[in-house]
């Protein structure tokens, strides 16, 4: 602890006597200072002890004292060493009785007593402080280090929170907590999800100094300091320490080692991010390949899991790319990725790198295996079906589309695909609502190793999909459970279907006859004459003529089935379009 008057007043070589305020002699002294001014107090940064022989005072004026003592409480002065025998006898009983009235400790200093003895004793005493606080800071350095060796961040965090007598908590990069020492601060950790997320905007290093709050009995006022864990832009975690009061030299020692030890823990370095993302780019190619034992083989403890279980494949790709883009793979993981390209990339302006945040936080939450491979406008992964990477890409996916419904609500509605994503919404309308910062994702059924081709190959419809109907994210099963007819909403299909009923509605403009309505209604009874004459309130004699001018006009039989399917859906697309 730093010195006091107490301890100045103990020292058997300074002789000091107290002559007031002997109850307030544990205040801490910063320093020491001589001065002869009648006002030293803008000289003053408070904690001193002001040592004077009142050269320049009246000490005997009592008004004058009374002032002079009142401005040195007011700057913080935590005592008065009055030096008798040089000026005065002693010490006047006008300075006596101000500093009783104002609560300032009055300390006698006899003759024989330097000031620079009184200097020199506070400054061993604050250098002693300081190596105590440094020497305690080592220590708590090697234990922190020794607990993270042993048990983790979880080991560390229960050595910091001895450390600084309160208690701390982990924070992953979404702001959940991960693990907070002791076990009874996870609700306090809990309410500062918030300020973490705030936090998380400012570039690391960060830090900030929040309260608990909440409303409950043991929601105490704790002070609670938040720092950003992670060596790139964005953090890759937090730490919360909460104490009783702000932390003295030793405990700042603990925190700052166990920031470096959970970066160190939290962190990887580049070259190993590369290597386990080459690594991934292998399996996913082995797999794809149709070569599940290799895969497996060069997996071992990494991936094994994962294709130990039913997976489902995610494609994504930024909303802004170009369709097709990063399919030059040819396979899907032939690319090698740019190392931390999505892992320590800035999520603003980065939807890739926030979806691979998010599910790697969401699997490591939740314990399981995922295999995120970056290709660079594209990302693929692989992750357990039904498991929380799924849940979380479906989760993200739904924010992005209630932010953007948000977004064009207060827009006036304009752009493609709202958050419905109506199925018949026209090509690109992904990109309709104007933000090049969302993501476009499809997703496979559920497949094993053997069929990972068959899966990718399913992610990557749903993706198409996804891209033509204005949509996040779109399932395989979506497309296996919906109707065909969405699907034509492409711009080759439509002109085609334009195309081949353009002779007939130009027909029909000329006002001599309904060719069109009349072919929907005969290919909709499946060619049944009286039936679709009804339908048209017409003879069936009239619409066997108008089937004949039909045929006439197109150069095609409609006998063919291959003819009247087209038909079909060439009408079927432009009712769409019409709708």
């Amino acid at each position: 602890m730093p010195p006091t008057l107490a301890s100045l007043v103990h020292h058997s070589a300074l002789k000091l006597i107290v002559r007031a305020g002997g109850d307030r002699l544990d205040v801490p002294v910063r320093w020491a200072h001589a001065s002869e001014l009648a006002d030293p107090v803008p000289y003053m940064e408070g904690g001193e002890l002001l040592l004077i022989t009142a050269l320049k005072l009246d000490a005997e004026d009592p008004e004058t004292m009374r002032r002079y003592v009142k401005r040195l409480v007011g700057a913080g002065v935590v005592g008065l060493g009055f030096a008798v025998g040089v000026h005065y006898a002693e010490i006047p009983e006008a300075v006596v009785e101000a500093a009783e009235q104002e609560g300032l400790p009055l300390l006698e200093v006899p003759r024989r007593t330097p000031f620079l003895a009184i200097s020199k004793a506070v400054s061993a005493g604050i250098a002693a402080d300081q190596y105590r606080a440094v020497t305690a800071g080592f220590a708590a350095q090697r234990e922190l280090t020794r607990q993270a060796l042993s048990d983790g961040p979880e080991g560390l965090l229960a050595a910091l929170a001895s450390q600084v007598d309160g208690w701390a908590a982990l924070y992953d990069a979404s702001g959940a907590v991960v693990a907070t020492a002791p076990e009874w601060a996870g609700r306090r950790a809990a309410r500062l999800t918030a300020d973490v997320e705030r936090l998380r905007e400012r570039p690391a290093p960060a830090s900030a100094v929040v309260g608990a709050g909440g409303g409950g009995d043991d929601a105490e006022a704790d002070r609670v300091e938040l720092h950003s864990l992670g060596t790139g832009r964005r953090p890759r975690a937090a730490l919360a320490v909460g104490t009783a009061a702000a932390l003295g030299t030793a405990e700042r020692y603990a925190l700052h080692s166990a920031i470096a030890l959970l970066t160190l823990t939290t962190e990887r370095s580049r070259s190993l991010q590369d290597a386990e993302q080459r690594l991934g780019a292998a399996v996913l190619r082995m797999l794809l390949a149709g070569e599940p034992d290799h895969a497996r083989t060069v997996a071992g403890g990494l991936y094994g899991e994962l294709l130990d279980a039913p997976f489902r494949i995610v494609v994504a790709e930024s909303a802004a790319a170009p369709v097709g883009a990063g399919r030059e793979t040819g396979g899907g993981a032939a690319g090698r990725p740019t190392a931390g390209a999505l892992v320590a990339a800035d999520t603003n302006g980065d939807p890739l790198g926030a979806l691979t945040e998010c599910l790697e936080s969401a699997a490591a939450r939740a314990g399981e295996a995922v295999l995120v491979v970056p290709e660079g406008e594209r990302l693929v992964v692989l992750a357990v079906d039904g498991g929380a990477a799924v849940g979380a890409c479906e989760e993200f996916a739904a924010a992005v589309e209630g932010a953007r419904a948000g977004a064009e609500g207060e827009g006036g509605g304009g752009g493609g695909g709202g958050a419905g994503g109506s199925d018949s919404g026209s090509p690109g309308a992904s990109g309709a609502s104007g933000d090049e910062d969302e993501v476009v994702v499809g997703m496979s059924g559920p497949a094993g190793p053997i069929a990972a081709a068959a899966a990718y190959k399913q992610a990557e419809q749903a993706l198409s999909v996804a891209r033509r109907r204005g949509r996040v994210l779109v399932g395989h099963e979506q497309l296996a459970s919906g109707s065909v007819v969405p699907l034509l909403a492409d711009d080759a299909v439509r002109a085609f279907a334009d195309g081949l009923l353009r002779p007939l509605y130009e027909h029909d403009a000329t006002g001599r006859g309904d060719l069109v309505a009349s072919l929907r209604a005969w290919l909709s009874r499946h060619g049944q004459w009286d039936a679709a004459a009804a339908d048209l309130g017409v003879h069936r004699h009239t619409l066997r003529y108008r089937m004949r001018r039909v045929e006439e006009i197109l150069g095609r039989s409609l006998d063919d089935p291959d003819v009247r399917m087209e038909l079909w859906l060439a009408l079927k697309t432009t009712a769409a379009v019409g709708e």
